[in-house]
């Protein structure tokens, strides 16, 4: 079993994704485009790259969240759903004398992956390097791929 990324849609359980993307009915939308920003109904923009790989023993999972520190994440697991959160900013205020100069920052995200029920959850590792959220979630032994078995023919 593969991991599944968990998007919660604003009509609940009415509306599952294989059926309705409303990130794509808004981005489909030519009259929106005219009187919105674009980018402004797309909340894929806020969302950072996730590679995913499924190896024989192991998934990993890299995150790319360049410019925060490992203080500003929050991981979760919570009813078998990984959920990864980073809040950042920053102000900045310089006083001359006939003038202020302030400037700050915000910037958040959030992202939720549905994990498989082969994962082993008490053994999940993170790592934060270079920008790069790591994560190892280590397989149960029932969910490795066994050698194939001979057998005799009689």
């Amino acid at each position: 079993m593969s991991l599944v990324k968990f998007r919660r849609m604003p009509f609940g359980n009415l509306i599952t994704q294989d059926f309705f993307d409303m990130d794509d009915f808004f981005d489909n939308r030519g009259w929106m485009r005219n009187m919105v920003p674009v980018g402004f109904w797309n909340s894929k923009t806020a969302e950072p790259a996730l590679n995913i790989r499924e190896n024989e023993d192991n998934f990993e999972i890299e995150l790319a969240a360049p410019g925060f520190n490992k203080k500003d994440f929050d991981v979760t697991i919570d009813d078998g759903c990984l959920n990864i959160s980073a809040e950042k900013s920053s102000e900045k205020e310089e006083k001359e004398d006939n003038y202020t100069r302030q400037e700050f920052s915000y910037n958040s995200f959030e992202r939720s992956l549905q994990l498989p029920d082969s994962v082993k959850e008490e053994e999940i590792k993170a790592k934060y390097n270079d920008g790069i959220l790591s994560f190892k979630l280590a397989k149960k032994e029932e969910a490795k791929k066994a050698p194939p078995k001979k057998i005799a023919i009689s």
